[in-house]
């Protein structure tokens, strides 16, 4: 900053030549004057103190040039004055006048006051010169600190008129779906309002996509073709070396114009400010800016602004892309399955529905197929879940090279899929079924560890509007076709037969229903029968038969609806329901004191148990709680269930035997080769199923086969209890033969509670 410079100060005139104030005052530090001006009330401050010292500095410059008048006025008199008492004592030199040569010392002593006054002034005067050089250095230092700091100070401030508007914009940004979907428009929404506030010539977007660079270009105004071309060459270049691709990357530039009143002008030197995107995501690698085109550079208020504007676009347009794409991600997965790409069970009923529709109003045939893979637990349980993963993914890709792109393929369960052939009757569906059956029948699959392995399907077909005309009755019918095929021994395609009722499919998936809300209302509860010494006809045990009570206080036999409970998966809730209640029935006796309390229970498992699903622990845990002896539970399983794995069946039973329970073989005689299992496996106790036991009395095979088997228990050390005793001819016949326990209608019915009612 020039300071004050008067050539008087090297010469010893200090006075200002005119129009040095005013000059001093355009030599000043300025405001710049761009876009966003400074605060009016701190301008107008600036400008009043600076016109304020201005006038001081005039004032003082007329009193100095006034003053400094003064002293040669004063000076030039006195050289006036000696110059005529020189002249004078000369004269009077030559003048022999006694007078007037006494007169010369006088005279004397008067010019060489004068001369000393002279000095004196003069000596003053450059003192004062110097006091006032330095008064005008500290005020125009003054003045020079002042109006710095009071720029400095507008610099960092923003007006209250442009936080209002910056304010105005940011609560328009909200990340709606609408805004997110389409953040492109959205985006030039926001710039139009920004560039009232910074009229900006362009901003960019840069995203390295995968296959090189997404450059998005936003033109605030009218711009020529050779702008638009310069603006692309710059800003594509800068950007692939800022996200660091090569330059010769592919660049895939979208150009927006935003007409905001403005020209922007040919020959420009473009400028950018860039900020990094964050990482929201993985691969959302990029920048964005703004480019601008200015005489000068910006101020810091002008930079302080455009930052601003930078941070709610990186928010805005980082946040839009990253949710833009989870939402794509979204709406792809709600109707696709995520393992196979299939449609999904959603997509698919709702396809089913439409095509319902569509079928009806244009009098077309349409079919459903419906794929249940064959044994498929046992590639998982062999080869592990990953493998299991790829052969369905294949399985997918094998449905869609065998349908056409109207038909509709969707993945609805675990092994499941289904296939909707658009306007193809029964006997089409059939072909394609089988087609199908065959292609995945002759496709090999490779494991992780490199075994080869095939799969098959059994296969329904059902078929509107013959088969149904209804997304229920055309489900239950390509359901019940597929459940025929497995039956026929799987591999196979069925399709379903109209003229078959239907009652038996609704009425399961009904009571499955049912069940499941008995289990958790505690409407299904057990039973108890009595199983007594064969000998003495004393209580020996109870058996837990599960009964289902209805709302309305009806009871219903196991028989009922047990096979329905294996089928939806409901067994374990029915185990835990039996051994819950029964155990705290025989806690109830001993508490009591009752005779019953020393009776055993016998307890039905499902087959599903043997697989350890933990049954056993939780019996034992129930009974430390409950503080019953093991010793007095019998477990018991049917000989078809207990004989299906033989590997299982062993682990289970010592695990059993080491909690200290006991168990007992349920129904035996009825398996391929019981006695086989008889040397394999070690039983507490044999039930000799019921279908034997009645017959004794008329069937010579019935009495030997269970004469012959109590004799071989007892060889064994197994005890065995009878079962179906009806009548006291069969109780003496079983006594006879050695049977060790019996039950039956004739001795007990079940009872709802631990009760001994015994006939001897």
């Amino acid at each position: 900053m020039d300071q004050l410079s008067h050539d008087c100060r090297d010469t010893g005139d200090t006075t200002p030549r005119t129009g040095e104030v005013e000059q001093c005052m355009e030599q000043l530090p300025r405001a710049t004057h761009g876009a966003v001006a400074e605060p009016t009330h701190l301008e107008a401050l600036r400008l009043k103190i600076i016109i304020q010292i201005a006038e001081i500095l005039e004032n003082k410059t007329h009193t100095q040039r006034y003053a400094i008048g003064l002293s040669e006025l004063n000076h030039n008199m006195h050289q006036e004055i000696v110059s005529k008492l020189v002249a004078a004592m000369a004269t009077m030199a030559t003048d022999d006048s006694a007078a007037m040569i006494a007169m010369i010392p006088t005279i004397s002593q008067v010019i060489d006051t004068c001369s000393r006054l002279d000095q004196s002034l003069d000596f003053l005067f450059k003192q004062r010169s110097r006091q006032w050089a330095s008064n005008d250095q500290h005020i125009q230092n003054l003045l020079i600190e002042f109006n710095q700091t009071l720029l400095e100070l507008s610099s960092v401030l923003i007006e209250k008129d442009l936080l209002e508007r910056q304010s105005r914009v940011l609560e328009r940004i909200i990340l709606s779906h609408e805004h997110i979907s389409q953040w492109k428009e959205f985006v030039q929404e926001i710039l139009a309002d920004f560039f009232a506030i910074f009229p900006f010539n362009f901003f960019y977007i840069a995203f390295a996509e995968a296959n090189g660079l997404s450059l998005y270009l936003y033109y605030l105004g009218q711009c020529p073709d050779e702008v638009r071309a310069q603006a692309r060459g710059l800003l594509s270049q800068q950007m692939l070396q800022s996200i660091g691709l090569p330059p010769d990357s592919a660049v895939d530039i979208e150009e927006f114009s935003i007409h905001c009143g403005a020209e922007i002008k040919t020959d420009l030197n473009i400028r950018m400010i860039s900020v990094p995107v964050p990482d929201h995501a993985p691969n959302l690698a990029g920048l964005l800016g703004v480019a601008y085109a200015a005489e000068n550079n910006l101020s810091a208020q002008e930079a302080s602004v455009i930052r601003a504007i930078l941070a709610v676009m990186v928010m805005v347009v980082g946040s839009s892309k990253v949710l833009s794409r989870t939402l794509l991600e979204l709406e792809y997965y709600a109707v696709h399955d995520p393992l196979t790409g299939l449609h999904n069970r959603r997509q698919f009923n709702d396809i089913l529905r439409y095509e319902i529709g569509r079928s009806e109003r244009h009098k077309h045939d349409f079919s459903v197929l419906m794929l249940d893979l064959d044994d498929f637990k046992d590639i998982n349980d062999s080869y592990g879940h990953p493998t299991g993963d790829t052969a369905l993914c294949a399985i997918a890709n094998a449905l869609l090279e065998h349908t056409r792109n109207g038909d509709l393929c969707a993945r609805i369960g675990g092994d499941e899929f289904a296939i909707i052939l658009t306007e193809t009757g029964p006997e089409g569906a059939r072909i394609v079924a089988e087609n199908v059956s065959r292609a995945l029948r002759e496709m090999a699959i490779t494991s992780a560890q490199g075994n080869r392995f095939h799969l098959t399907v059994s296969i329904g077909v059902s078929s509107y509007p013959i088969d149904g005309q209804t997304i229920d009755t055309l489900l239950e019918g390509v359901d019940a076709a597929m459940y025929k095929a497995k039956d026929m021994g799987k591999d196979s395609v069925c399709v379903f037969d109209a003229t078959e009722t239907r009652v038996s499919i609704r009425e399961t998936r009904d009571n499955a229903e049912n069940l499941r809300e008995a289990l958790k209302e505690g409407r299904i509860v057990p039973y108890y029968q009595s199983i007594v010494n064969c000998q003495s006809g004393e209580l020996f045990a109870f058996e837990t038969l599960a009964r289902l009570k209805s709302p309305t206080g009806e009871t219903t036999s196991a028989a009922m609806f047990i096979e329905t409970i294996d089928k939806y998966g409901l067994a374990r809730e029915l185990d835990l329901a039996m051994i819950n209640n029964s155990f705290a029935a025989k806690r109830a006796c001993m508490d009591a004191n009752r005779p019953e309390a020393n009776a055993k229970i016998f307890i039905n498992l499902s087959v599903q148990e043997i697989q350890g699903r933990g049954i056993l622990g939780y019996a034992e845990e129930l009974c430390q709680a409950l503080e019953l002896p093991p010793e007095s539970i019998v477990f018991e399983l049917l000989e078809r269930d207990a004989i299906g794995d033989m590997t299982n069946m062993r682990r289970f039973l010592t695990n059993l035997r080491r909690k200290g329970f006991a168990f007992a073989l349920d129904d035996f005689g009825t398996g391929y080769n019981s006695f086989h299992y008889l040397r394999e496996l070690r039983f507490e106790y044999v039930k000799i199923d019921g279908a034997f036991v009645r017959n004794i009395l008329t069937s010579k095979v019935d009495y030997a086969l269970v004469h012959n088997l109590s004799r071989l228990c007892q060889d064994l050390d197994i005890l065995t209890v009878a079962e179906f005793v009806e009548n006291q001819e069969i109780w003496e016949a079983l006594k006879e033969m050695g049977i060790n326990y019996a039950q039956g209608y004739h001795i007990s019915m079940p009872l709802p509670e631990m009760k001994q009612t015994l006939k001897k």
